[in-house]
């Protein structure tokens, strides 16, 4: 049976409303995704029946609320295929994946002039923590190239590899041109060079499945909000063996075994690496969400959304003075363009007008739009609740652009 997504749109409340006097089309979901009725519910219900701390009590709540909370870890580990609950660490979001493992890993294991690997077409998330490290330790961070569909160079990759290579920290998606790069393969030229490798993976998680065990990754890092979760909750994933060795990132509460002021034993994982209450409502959340798009199977969800990649792109190629910027042979559900008579923040208002939801500006991801030459893209990012007909009212909204600025 075909995907069905007008079906779909109707689990999603905030679709039904109206912006600017028009029917909302949302096209900014590589920013953040919407929610649906069942992630909302299930907020609902453990705040409204079952809110309580987890882990230390022993009162039938806060036994509830520990079942939901460690439930939503096991969903997450069969989401991705890891091999363990114990590999998977609730964070607020990739980005503090992404500097736990800076913290814990990188100050243990990177000294001076040795390499971090990066590409060019990272978010600034997956460039900041690096440069910090680099800073700190005398160590070398080095850049691969993209050639200008926005594919990555992996020859230039592979001459980086090298003795020095210490880590290598790539997107699995970029958000700002929705290349789908060789995660795989890059996972491997590095382990060739035994140097670990952390995937980010906050804009390929919605639209692919990802597996742990396929990919052969040490680390993997997405957040809970751009797979129709809430926000304030994110993944980290870790081989055991490289977070047992790792010393914790915050010290506090549930991350310790005991303190006394002479000696603190830290938690076994991934407590050790959870320090403080946490985002109990988000992490049920968070599994609420894999049960949906569980049900509704990335087989059914990956067709639709190339679909409608590439019926937007056809749609936007044929608009005089219209350039698409990230043009990969394999890319998830993003287009990011520029048009000659227009700046992209002009571009999103205008279409804001006609209660189309674009994002634009630099998507923090500046080295990307340096490459390219451009100070900014507007952005239309899919999700499966999207149709042709919202691709439509975007050219004719950009159409109203032209007319402003003809």
């Amino acid at each position: 049976m075909a995907f069905d997504a007008n079906k779909v749109r109707g689990d999603f409340p905030i679709l039904k409303q109206q912006v600017n006097g028009h029917s909302l089309v949302y096209l900014d979901n590589g920013a953040t995704s919407q929610k649906p009725q069942s992630v909302i519910d299930a907020i609902v219900n453990y705040y409204t029946t079952t809110n309580s701390n987890v882990h230390r009590g022993v009162h039938t709540m806060s036994q509830q609320a520990t079942d939901g909370y460690e439930g939503a870890r096991s969903k997450v580990r069969e989401f991705i295929n890891a091999g363990k609950d114990e590999e998977i660490i609730f964070t607020r979001n990739t980005t503090e994946g992404i500097n736990l493992v800076a913290h814990s890993y990188g100050r243990q294991n990177i000294g001076p002039g040795d390499d971090i690997i990066v590409s060019n077409m990272e978010h600034h998330s997956n460039i900041v923590p690096w440069q910090m490290l680099c800073e700190e330790k005398g160590a070398n961070l080095k850049v691969v190239p993209i050639d200008d569909s926005g594919e990555l160079i992996l020859d230039e990759y592979e001459k980086m590899l090298g003795p020095r290579t210490k880590l290598v920290s790539i997107t699995h998606v970029s958000n700002a041109l929705g290349t789908i790069l060789p995660a795989k393969q890059i996972v491997a030229m590095a382990h060739a060079h035994d140097a670990p490798v952390l995937l980010d993976g906050a804009q390929a998680v919605p639209h692919m499945p990802v597996d742990m065990k396929s990919l052969d990754c040490d680390f993997y890092v997405f957040s809970g909000h751009k797979v129709y979760a809430p926000t304030g909750i994110g993944i980290l994933y870790g081989k055991e063996e490289y977070l047992n060795a790792m010393p914790p990132f915050l010290g506090g509460g549930e991350m310790i075994k005991s303190v006394t002021f002479e000696k603190t034993i830290y938690n076994d994982l991934p407590y050790k690496f959870e320090g403080g209450t946490p985002d109990i409502a988000g992490a049920i959340g968070l599994g609420a969400a894999i049960d949906y798009v569980n049900a509704l199977g990335f087989d059914e969800i990956t067709a639709h959304e190339e679909e409608l990649l590439k019926y937007g792109t056809d749609a936007l190629s044929s608009i005089e003075g219209l350039r698409i910027v990230g043009t990969a042979a394999n890319k998830a559900g993003i287009l990011s363009f520029v048009m000659d008579k227009a700046h992209p923040h002009d571009i999103g208002t205008i279409l804001d007008e006609q209660g189309i939801a674009v994002r634009t500006g630099h998507h923090c991801a500046q080295p990307v739009m340096q490459r390219f030459q451009i100070p900014a893209t507007a952005r239309a990012s899919l999700a499966f609740y999207n149709t042709k007909e919202d691709i439509d009212a975007l050219v004719k909204g950009i159409d109203r652009v032209l007319e402003v600025f003809s």
